[in-house]
């Protein structure tokens, strides 16, 4: 592959055809982790890990594996990895290991990793899926803590745990901690994002 067609394919889920905003993956997680920063910018870089990885594994797999068993294979794969990223934090992010809670270990369901694998890596070549991976999930990573940063500013007041608004006279929107705020904030990313590409519109 060209260094101009890696390069391309490295830029565009970050931003013209990133996986949460474009293709609307990750949705369920972009909800439940980004009420502080810490805790999605964690959860953005388990997740490129694991897609990363998945895909260079998958990819160095490709030719030798029956497509009968296909699937089974990616998930021992990709659960492997959840395994060892859920390890590490517990090891050494315990804190953040026991906000993140469940989530972690739904990296395994997530799309956006099931979704490289199949859509990508079991078509090239292991560099290039690698490369796919991680572009991948840099996207998510961002989506997640542009998120949180809008939560956790107005939310609380602060930016990884520090005050920032305190001083301002700042009364916290306890609103911007709940649920559907994540929902409303990605859906002016969407909105913000499809006026700048009009070729997203819908005609």
């Amino acid at each position: 592959m060209s260094i101009m067609k890696l390069s391309k394919n490295f830029t565009n889920p970050l931003a013209a055809n990133n996986p949460v905003i474009v293709q609307i993956l990750g949705i369920c997680s972009a909800l439940a982790v980004t009420v502080k920063l810490e805790p999605a910018f964690v959860m953005g870089i388990s997740v490129t890990f694991v897609c990363a990885f998945a895909n260079l594994i998958m990819s160095l797999l490709r030719t030798g594996v029956p497509s009968r068993i296909r699937i089974i294979v990616q998930l021992v794969v990709i659960a492997t990895l959840v395994i060892v990223v859920d390890q590490f934090l517990r090891a050494f992010m315990y804190d953040v290991s026991k906000q993140l809670s469940v989530y972690v270990g739904l990296i395994i369901t997530n799309c956006i990793v099931m979704g490289r694998v199949e859509a990508f890596a079991l078509g090239n070549k292991p560099w290039d899926a690698f490369v796919d991976g991680i572009a991948n999930g840099f996207g998510y990573a961002f989506i997640l803590v542009l998120v949180a940063f809008f939560r956790e500013l107005f939310g609380s007041g602060t930016l990884f745990g520090f005050d920032v608004l305190a001083c301002f006279g700042y009364v916290n929107n306890s609103l911007m901690l709940f649920p559907p705020m994540a929902l409303i904030i990605v859906g002016v990313i969407i909105w913000v994002h499809r006026s700048i590409n009009k070729d997203l519109q819908e005609k």
